[in-house]
């Protein structure tokens, strides 16, 4: 499958709205991120509009809420704002509480279009590859940067695999999941370590 060059457009636009950003905790560009997860839906076969979702998923929550949908919605169409809209789980500030806005998010997952599910698990297996990765280097400490601690975020992507898992039987899923297991074993290693 062929990307027409829409696709440089959502690269400016993910660069200008993202450029500042940086990853928890960490001076890596936040656009690394981003480009990652487009990456990992383009490698199980997402096509144009589900790549640019994918570069765009964290606008609306990170970037300016509705008023940015509606700008991704006037240069990239219905689609990719449906996309974008449907990774995120929250538009407003203050945010919900992170279990509540979590558990919403876990069961809308559930009943999420097959594509937009494609975009919401290669955000999740980029993130659960770099917990791994920064477990690895930093120890428990990872376990601070977010709101849900060690106990919340173990929790989360054990029940997103399982929710995205619900009348999908993806093959990223197989990954995600292997992923995650292996976010569990390091963290209970740690723990028991630490005992």
């Amino acid at each position: 499958m062929d990307y027409s060059p829409r696709i440089v457009d959502a690269f400016a636009f993910t660069y200008e709205l993202h450029r500042t950003q940086r990853r928890k905790g960490s001076r890596v560009p936040y656009i690394t991120h981003l480009i990652g997860v487009a990456a990992i839906a383009g490698r199980h076969g997402a096509d144009e509009d589900q790549f640019i979702a994918a570069l765009l998923h964290d606008a609306v929550e990170d970037q300016g809420g509705r008023d940015t949908l509606e700008r991704i919605r006037a240069a990239f169409g219905e689609v990719v704002a449906r996309h974008v809209e449907g990774c995120s789980d929250s538009d407003s500030e203050p945010k919900p509480p992170w279990r509540e806005r979590k558990e919403q998010f876990i069961e809308h997952a559930k009943t999420a279009d097959p594509k937009l599910k494609l975009v919401i698990a290669a955000d999740k297996l980029h993130n659960a590859r770099s917990i791994v990765s920064d477990l690895a280097e930093r120890g428990n400490a990872v376990w601070d940067l977010f709101k849900g601690g060690r106990d919340g975020t173990l929790w989360y992507y054990g029940e997103m695999v399982r929710a995205l898992a619900v009348d999908w039987p993806h093959p990223i899923l197989r990954e995600l999941a292997r992923v995650v297991d292996d976010m569990h074993r390091i963290a209970h290693e740690m723990e028991s370590n630490r005992s």
